[in-house]
């Protein structure tokens, strides 16, 4: 009767879709970690050559660029390609070599990634509301000796709230600009950015970059 009660009252509801939240981002960790961001197999060369060809369509980009082989694992790179030290393969549209979900972000993985740090960010806020709602400040030590697990839970639950929505919003402006991590970091190393034209040679505008990202 009491959880059927609850159940009546509506009071089951959030707890359910908390938990299911949280669930929902464990797994999307779980996938990204063991998920192909991208690598570029050997067997693929025949494919990497059609990229290249496509590639030299884009006015912006210099008909010179050609294609390397990578010096570590000895296939040929496609545009946009970057060996990862830690993965030990050249991956797709490289954009960064990830700590959290020990893999790396690339061009299979890293619309799954945005949602995951979307929903990662709502289950802290979520989190952060929960741990907020419980504190009652009093000044006594006793009071302090009660609530220091809950106190610290929250300002752990601040920090990294925070370092997920920077994340999310930096993300989320490389998208639009139709550039990664890498290439906004490293744009005076990489030949084809350094010999372009223009600043991004892939830039479409903000609509289409996003469309073409998340579509």
């Amino acid at each position: 009767p009491g959880v059927r009660g609850q159940a009546e009252r509506g009071e089951l509801l959030q707890p359910l879709v908390f938990a299911s939240l949280v669930l929902c981002s464990v797994l999307l960790h779980w996938r990204l970690s063991l998920m192909d961001p991208g690598f570029v197999r050997a067997e693929e060369e025949a494919k990497a050559d059609k990229s290249e060809e496509q590639s030299m369509v884009i006015p912006q980009v210099p008909s010179n660029i050609k294609m390397r082989r990578c010096g570590y694992c000895m296939v040929k790179q496609p545009m946009r390609a970057k060996h990862c030290q830690l993965c030990q393969h050249c991956v797709r549209r490289y954009d960064h070599h990830c700590p959290w979900i020990e893999n790396c972000v690339g061009e299979r993985n890293h619309p799954l990634f945005m949602v995951y740090l979307s929903v990662q960010l709502v289950v802290l806020l979520w989190g952060g509301h929960i741990a907020w709602s419980g504190l009652y400040f009093k000044q006594s030590w006793d009071w302090l000796r009660h609530n220091v697990f809950l106190l610290v839970s929250f300002f752990l639950i601040i920090i990294f709230t925070i370092v997920v929505l920077l994340l999310l919003v930096s993300h989320l402006y490389l998208i639009s600009c139709n550039t990664t991590t890498w290439e906004f970091m490293s744009h005076h190393r990489i030949s084809y950015l350094r010999h372009s034209e223009l600043e991004n040679p892939f830039d479409q505008g903000v609509v289409l970059n996003l469309w073409r990202f998340f579509c």
